[in-house]
């Protein structure tokens, strides 16, 4: 048993979400399945695949998802510019069952298409696959509850669609992984929406700023490098930017947390040192209010980088890629699992507590 609801929350990344497969289904084998799961983008998709089915189903329907992305053509012998070779190649035909190009939008990016369709691929081919994967009675099942993020692209704002507080469809599911310019934005309540990736593409937040707060361990997968060495090449240096982009501050983010979550513990046991007369004011009440006892155990597992991968790392749907992938996150989570930190001992003025396993 863990100490609390069990959170998966899923950052997006692309064909980097592989890893995500894996980490699933080590959870799954050693019967923890998720109260709760939040993603961003492929994150989005892997969780509603898991929250859209039953639990003897959804690892079966990931693979079956997986399956249909990937793409032939990897040419070993020619090494790193065999995977950019193969890349390249899902740039320009797409993948059948995910995007496909719009032919009219690469004539001329000056040509007014609507925001729904100012796009250079139609995800027509995602939404039919997803729809044969999801059971959207089911997503809305809460059980596990189910958020996505996305930004709305008028306002600029990340919002986090939530089944515990409204009814989710899949076009709640494609406006979260709509990444401009490749895929258009998708109009949920009237508002065209983007991926949440470009505002913040680790959506731990939406668990540690939830009302009523509880006791929780979360398991947050992070798929792209925070830190890595000096890149030398201009290609080096496309790859490294974009992890450093995408990435999403998670550290920043989780330590900020961390000095809140702590504050709250503070606020907590300076209540319980007042005289009981001033407890029961309602001055006293409100400003205990601010305060917490509950405990955040956060498991943090990140993604190794796989040789030869390149900037275009993240549309790699190649089988090799895929299966990679998913074996690293298979094994990183059976590890962690295995130690279970979450049952160590904790300090009771911490109100959060990360554990890094690599």
């Amino acid at each position: 048993m863990l100490p609390g609801q069990n959170v998966l929350v899923l950052q997006g990344g692309g064909a980097l979400g592989a890893y995500q497969i894996g980490v699933y289904q080590a959870m799954h084998e050693a019967g923890i399945e998720p109260d709760w799961v939040i993603g961003t983008s492929i994150g989005a998709i892997n969780a509603a695949i898991i929250a859209g089915n039953a639990p003897d189903k959804r690892l079966e329907r990931l693979h079956e998802f997986w399956d249909r992305v990937e793409h032939s053509g990897q040419h070993a012998a020619w090494g790193s510019f065999g995977n950019l070779f193969s890349n390249w190649f899902a740039v320009t035909r797409g993948i059948e069952s995910f995007f496909v190009p719009r032919p009219a939008a690469w004539i001329s990016p000056h040509t007014a298409h609507g925001v729904e369709k100012a796009s250079y691929y139609s995800t027509a081919p995602l939404l039919k696959t997803l729809t044969e994967l999801i059971d959207v009675d089911r997503l809305n099942a809460n059980a596990p509850r189910l958020t996505v993020g996305a930004v709305n692209v008028r306002s600029g704002e990340m919002r986090y669609f939530d089944s515990r507080d409204t009814r989710l469809d899949l076009n709640h599911i494609m406006a979260s992984g709509a990444l401009p310019p490749a895929f258009a934005a998708v109009r949920i309540d009237g508002d065209p929406y983007w991926d949440g990736g470009i505002y913040s593409n680790t959506p731990i937040e939406a668990v540690l700023d939830d009302r009523p707060r509880r006791d929780s361990v979360i398991f947050t997968v992070n798929v792209w490098q925070p830190h890595g060495a000096e890149p030398n090449s201009i290609l080096q240096v496309m790859g490294r930017q974009k992890d450093i982009q995408f990435a999403s501050r998670a550290d920043s983010h989780i330590a900020r947390q961390k000095q809140i979550h702590r504050l709250r513990h503070v606020i907590r046991e300076l209540a319980k040192k007042m005289p009981d007369k001033m407890q029961n004011s309602p001055e006293v009440k409100e400003l205990a209010g601010w305060g917490c006892g509950t405990t955040m155990h956060v498991v943090r597992l990140l993604a190794p980088a796989l040789a030869d991968e390149d900037h275009t790392k993240d549309i790699d749907f190649s089988p090799a890629g895929i299966r990679a992938r998913r074996e690293a996150g298979y094994a990183e989570t059976r590890r962690i699992i295995e130690a279970a930190p979450w049952t160590a001992p904790v300090d009771p003025i911490e109100g959060m507590v990360v554990h890094e396993h690599h």
